[in-house]
């Protein structure tokens, strides 16, 4: 897919986060498709900005492996790698399993009615096969806890690791995983509300591996380049 001519200004408010979370989320909802050349004087006319931002942006994209670029070569969107998917999972999983078991405890009446909120808008959106809907509600309840942690390094971990998984958890909730997510949802915030911390972070973790079934076991790489025709 092109990059889109409608120009989309970005404020100039922290304009080099502002910058690579655009260019970050296009990735990942497919707006600028894997493969795709991408051009830092294109994308500062669509974002309404200079290619300063840009290229710092696309430099932080190219660290965290969602663009490729080689020296007198084109910056291209990546491919989605199945092995550094594998390895981002683990890592976010983890992370997010972290997160939980800091919080437990500490979660404000607030904070689990935040969860329960974004949990209902979570499978209204799973029944309205709204994908789009779907993940920003997702995120929204895995922050709570993300949030409540005060982790910073738990969240720079998220932030670098968590859009190289969401290009594939895009799947899951296009299937029917997602429903299973909607109540492992309703677990965690029950263990929470309980106090429970071990249950609370094993459920965490569990709702993290359900998306590792989408993702082939590393021998079904190997055969598949190995198969012939």
């Amino acid at each position: 897919m092109p990059v889109p001519t409608s120009v989309a200004p970005v404020r100039t408010t922290l304009l080099r986060d502002t910058v690579h979370g655009r260019l970050r989320d296009a990735i990942v909802d497919g707006t600028l498709a894997p493969g795709e050349v991408v051009r830092d004087t294109e994308l500062a006319t669509w974002l309404g900005v200079s290619r300063t931002p840009v290229r710092e942006a696309l430099l932080r994209l190219g660290e965290t492996g969602l663009v490729r670029a080689a020296p007198g070569r084109s910056t291209v969107v990546a491919e989605i790698d199945l092995a550094e998917v594998r390895e981002a999972h683990a890592v976010v999983a983890t992370m997010h399993r972290l997160a939980v078991a800091e919080t437990v405890g500490r979660l404000t009446p607030a904070d689990l009615g935040s969860m329960r909120h974004a949990n209902a808008r979570f499978a209204a959106a799973i029944d309205a096969h709204d994908t789009d809907a779907a993940l920003t509600a997702d995120d929204e309840f895995h922050a709570v806890a993300v949030e409540a942690s005060g982790n910073r390094a738990l969240a720079t971990v998220l932030d670098q690791f968590g859009p190289v998984v969401r290009r594939l958890e895009r799947l899951r909730f296009a299937s029917a995983a997602a429903t299973d997510s909607v109540n492992l949802h309703d677990r965690l915030v029950a263990a929470c509300e309980a106090g429970d911390a071990e249950a609370a972070a094993d459920v965490t973790f569990r709702t993290w591996h359900t998306l590792a079934d989408l993702i082939p076991p590393p021998d079904t790489d190997q055969s598949d380049q190995q198969e012939t025709p």
